[in-house]
């Protein structure tokens, strides 16, 4: 765990590299496939940029993506695959790997996204664009694999430490791109970008990810947050940003604001249906926690069902798993 602990925080590292470390785990790792070390370093305010300029070096040679970090990597997994045994292998990337791979791999895969967009400004452009970043070796964002081999070996240390202390690399035979780490990044407790006050993600020379809840977003969306209203809400054409000035503004608000009537009442509490043109129907139960607050006050709670919900059991039922005939507490609480 405690590598884990260590490699989160590499995933979550901001400001400014450490450029030294990086060059020289940057030579470390050449050295270690065997390799002559790079002439030249030079460094990029973001991987926007980085592409920028991997796509104007000269006299860089080809990559050496496979030598520095897809070989080496396969041959620890093999080894330690080896020394372990299937479960055992299985035990340490549940373990490690695991904990920081769906998030991580999210991020960069939003990452080159990104870049593709604001790059790609013609479609035949894009597959180029992705090209280079196939040449890519991820640096901190390599953090989900290099947790799985911290402390079983030296074999990965030059990678281990430029993703330490720096953001993406490119690696060619003369030449070697590296990008500085972001100056923020903003996620919400499930590991997806989140702000809703300006970029989730962004790089010293400007480039940035929007997004609420891990959706992306444009910049000028979030603008208009602070100023919804349901008319606003109600004649937004887009279903997903729909969602999102919803989850914003607050379903109980929205109802409460746009004189919403309940479809169904019963003992376990109140179904609200919103209808949306366009995109399915929210569909929220308000039930009132039957345990008093410190102050004698019931908190109200409201809960998103499906929108096939009919009945206010129904929904409540849902939410435990079960089915209305099913759901009888003998307590509430």
């Amino acid at each position: 765990m405690q590598y884990v602990n260590t490699w989160r925080a590499v995933v979550a590292a901001t400001g400014r590299a450490d450029r030294g470390a990086a060059e020289d785990g940057v030579r470390l790792a050449y050295r270690a496939a065997g390799l002559t070390e790079p002439e030249r370093i030079i460094w990029a305010d973001s991987p926007r940029a980085a592409v920028e300029v991997v796509e104007k070096l000269t006299e860089a040679g080809r990559s050496v993506r496979e030598e520095v970090r897809t070989r080496p990597w396969a041959e620890e997994r093999r080894r330690v695959y080896d020394e372990l045994g299937p479960a055992g292998w299985s035990a340490l990337w549940s373990a490690t790997g695991a904990q920081l791979w769906e998030t991580t791999a999210a991020l960069a895969e939003r990452i080159r996204a990104g870049v593709v967009s604001e790059l790609a400004t013609r479609p035949e452009d894009e597959s180029g664009i992705r090209l280079v970043l196939l040449d890519a070796v991820l640096g901190q964002h390599d953090a989900a694999w290099l947790a799985a081999f911290d402390g079983r070996g030296d074999r990965l240390t030059g990678l281990a430490e430029v993703a330490r202390n720096a953001g993406w690399w490119w690696p060619y035979e003369h030449a070697v791109v590296i990008v500085e780490r972001p100056e923020a990044l903003h996620r919400d407790e499930a590991g997806r970008l989140d702000r809703g006050d300006g970029p989730a993600l962004a790089y010293p020379d400007g480039f940035a990810l929007y997004a609420w809840r891990g959706m992306p977003v444009p910049a000028e969306f979030l603008d208009g947050l602070a100023s919804l209203t349901p008319d606003r809400i109600r004649a937004e054409e887009n279903a997903e940003l729909r969602r999102v000035m919803l989850e914003y503004y607050g379903y109980d608000r929205y109802l409460t604001e746009s004189g919403a009537e309940p479809v169904h009442r019963d003992e376990t509490g109140i179904l609200w249906r919103i209808a949306m043109a366009g995109d399915e129907d929210v569909v929220m139960v308000e039930v009132v926690n039957s345990t008093p607050e410190p102050d004698g006050t019931h908190r109200t709670y409201w809960l998103r069902v499906p929108p096939r919900t009919r009945t206010a059991k129904e929904g409540v039922a849902w939410t435990f798993g079960l089915d209305g005939e099913a759901y009888a507490p003998v307590r509430q609480t």
